[in-house]
């Protein structure tokens, strides 16, 4: 890995950050740079799910099955499937908003269309999830409560249902469950995550004994694009600080040469290949400060030290790391 040093410092949310610059890099190299950093995604819904696979219906602790064995039954069941929707889900049915009493694909459609800057901002506002009670079914058109079965033609109005949440999905690849301790549907399969109840989210398994624990992580906003986190449909990062970031925001980052955690400044990803770099770069550069001795704050470890005093940057005594400030 090898990285040319642009020669300045910048300041980037506040936090002063070196600026480096990859010239060359291989792909499997920077991915192994990550590697900490684990994404996760999350349906921004809270429930007793009811889920229609093969010819039953049955809930997510297997209680409650409904007869669905029988052909015409299961052809009920089956039809129009994957055929109606909106771009957030495959469903066959559409929601009437409680809020405005307006017919939608699903609530996201909803919030998308109310929130638009072509409406009066006094008039803008979100479906609120749990207050809805009605539902019109795709294919035949019946208006009705919330319900999985429409009660006029039979069909199954979405494969994957919660009926806290509201919910309904036929395309159940996506693994949803419910978490009961976040009071929302997730998606990515129940085996493959845990609930950390100081974050306060689930995370992936992989996580569980490795992620630093911040308090209500999940419930802020993306630092970057300032959407908040808890109910965002876009994957999210843990970063190794234990706060959390938009993957999509995490990676933008990384193309503008932006390694630091944008709420605490410490590095997102291992920097110790930078760090050997940009120490035999400042080797072979002259320093007219020989006699200048300042404090430095190192972002990564915390520790306090005095160095000689760079122009370029200033490399912690500790953890030999140069994501460090002045003080």
């Amino acid at each position: 890995m090898r990285f040319l040093l642009i020669g300045a410092v910048r300041r980037c949310f506040g936090l002063v950050s070196i600026c480096l610059v990859f010239s060359s890099i291989q792909q499997p190299e920077l991915h192994a740079v990550v590697s900490s950093v684990t994404a996760f995604s999350i349906e921004s819904h809270p429930a007793k799910c009811i889920i229609l696979a093969g010819p039953s219906l049955f809930d997510g602790n297997d209680t409650a099955r409904i007869d669905g064995s029988k052909s015409d039954e299961y052809e009920r069941f089956e039809k129009g499937l994957m055929q109606y929707g909106c771009a957030h889900y495959r469903r066959r049915c559409r929601i009437r908003a409680p809020c405005c009493n307006e017919i939608f694909d699903c609530r996201h459609c909803h919030n998308e269309s109310k929130n638009s800057i072509k409406i009066d901002t006094l008039r803008r506002h979100e479906l609120p999830r749990h207050e809805l009670q009605q539902v019109i079914c795709s294919l035949c058109g019946t208006e009705q409560e919330v319900r999985q079965i429409c009660i006029n033609c039979g069909v199954c109005m979405g494969k994957y249902f919660c009926e806290v949440c509201k919910l309904f999905d036929d395309d159940v690849s996506k693994q949803q469950y419910h978490c009961h301790a976040c009071g929302i549907c997730r998606i990515g399969g129940r085996e493959n995550f845990f609930h950390c109840s100081k974050c306060g989210c689930c995370y992936s398994k992989v996580l569980k004994n490795s992620h630093a624990c911040v308090e209500g992580a999940m419930h802020h906003d993306c630092p970057i694009c300032f959407e908040y986190l808890f109910e965002s449909r876009n994957d999210v990062s843990v970063l190794p600080c234990g706060h959390t970031i938009h993957e999509k925001c995490l990676k933008e980052m990384k193309e503008h040469c932006q390694f630091a955690c944008p709420l605490c400044s410490k590095s997102v990803c291992d920097m110790s290949k930078a760090w050997e770099r940009l120490d035999a770069e400042l080797a072979t550069l002259s320093n007219s400060f020989d006699d200048k001795v300042v404090r430095i704050l190192c972002n990564d470890c915390g520790a306090v030290s005095e160095v000689q005093f760079h122009l370029i940057a200033h490399k912690c005594h500790s953890c030999k790391s140069y994501n460090t400030r002045q003080i």
